[in-house]
């Protein structure tokens, strides 16, 4: 029997049934015409050697109804960069790669950062928002589409179940995120099991049900990295630059969409990609490092809505933490048994173990420092600043490529 089941504040749709792409992708191609759809795909270097990047390439080019594929690739070399054109070069869409490192996009960054505006960090949260600019510099797409490229599971269903809610111009809907399930012989998605639900709820205990609150708990894949956008919210949506990016966006679509156009959609049966250490002892790192990047963002996100941090609510939160992400542990391991997973009690009890220090850290480092490293500013904000650069954007990349 599918799930049909409705919960919390934001709209979800589910996977019923058999897959229908054909249907889908006729209609996608019908409502392209109105409403041209972009594909933004941030990638290092070192991900073309990969198998996924590889498979999703084969998938794409059997895709009709995108008008561009945008390419947003890490620091490169020119010789790398021109290797990775001939790479992309096999797909039928006009295709175009943002060479972050090229002379002239230095040019661009430099423009930029001379006018004080927040670039943050070199990363996907940077290299997204800076596709996001191209694509908005050609005043030509409606949609954008964005996925990583180390989905080891991927097919081209996914695209056109997460561009279609957005797409589709009586559906309405501005921000669309993607959700799956993530297993092989055993669960994955720790940080999202283990540190964002428990956290969000633990939350949602000591200060009551805020809205965000609700509307973050209504997600039932919140770190996933696949969603589709009207290209309005490219312009006035803030980025984090750190492994908050995931979070940060949502609440920046909270503060900027109604919502009732937001949506989440059932992408894939199971999905499957590179997965992070824990590394407990490493704060710089895997598992540890992403869980107080994400914490920071989203206690700094809730400061900005009138919660105040303080020494007790802190040491609330954590205990209530920890109570509530053993529960959830349980129901976890009893969900693994009836479904003859395996199930390393030790290892997911040492995860909540680190994300209880991250969590600790990242309160710590939130109220010596509320507001933090600034997220990039808004491309809105950016062309208020400078009004030409957008066309500097365009040039830059368009010259690139040539």
């Amino acid at each position: 029997m599918g799930d049909f089941f409705q919960s919390g504040v934001v709209a979800t749709f589910h996977k019923l049934g058999d897959s229908k792409l054909e249907k889908i992708e006729e209609e996608l191609l019908w409502y392209s015409k109105e409403r041209p759809i972009a594909l933004v795909l941030p990638s290092l270097y070192s991900e073309l050697e990969g198998k996924a990047l590889k498979g999703i390439i084969r998938e794409l080019q059997q895709v009709k109804y995108l008008k561009e594929l945008i390419v947003t690739l890490g620091p490169c070399t020119k010789k790398e960069f021109e290797h990775a054109r001939n790479f992309f070069s096999v797909l039928p869409q006009t295709t175009r790669l943002i060479w972050h490192s090229s002379p002239r996009m230095k040019r661009v960054y430099k423009t930029l950062a001379a006018t004080g505006l927040q670039l943050g960090e070199t990363g996907k949260g940077q290299s997204a928002w800076m596709a996001y600019g191209y694509i908005i510099a050609q005043k030509n797409i409606s949609v954008i589409a964005l996925h990583d490229c180390d989905i080891l599971t991927y097919n081209r269903e996914m695209l056109a179940r997460l561009c279609y809610p957005v797409a589709n111009p009586v559906l309405k809907y501005e921000f669309c995120k993607g959700y799956y399930s993530r297993v092989t012989d055993r669960l994955h998605g720790r940080v999202t099991r283990l540190l964002v639900t428990p956290l969000i709820r633990s939350l949602t205990k000591i200060v009551g049900h805020l809205p965000l609150l609700d509307f973050l708990d209504s997600f039932r894949y919140p770190l996933a990295g696949e969603f589709s956008m009207d290209v309005d919210i490219a312009r006035v949506n803030k980025i984090p630059g750190d492994w908050g990016l995931e979070v940060g966006v949502l609440a920046e679509v909270y503060r900027n969409c109604a919502v009732r156009r937001v949506c989440q959609v059932d992408i894939a049966d199971n999905y499957e990609h590179k997965h992070q250490t824990l590394s407990p002892e490493d704060a710089s790192k895997g598992l540890l490092k992403m869980c107080i990047d994400i914490s920071k963002s989203l206690f700094r996100t809730l400061a900005s809505e009138g919660i105040v941090f303080s020494d007790g609510l802190v040491r609330s939160l954590i205990t209530t933490y920890v109570r509530t992400a053993q529960d959830m542990l349980k129901q976890y391991e009893d969900d693994a048994a009836v479904n003859i997973l395996v199930f390393d009690r030790h290892e997911e009890s040492l995860s909540v173990e680190t994300f209880t220090a991250g969590i600790r850290t990242a309160a710590e480092i939130m109220m010596n420092d509320p507001l933090g490293v600034p997220l990039i500013s808004s491309w809105d904000r950016v062309t208020s600043a400078l009004p030409g650069i957008l066309d500097m954007v365009k040039n830059a990349v368009d010259d690139d490529n040539r």
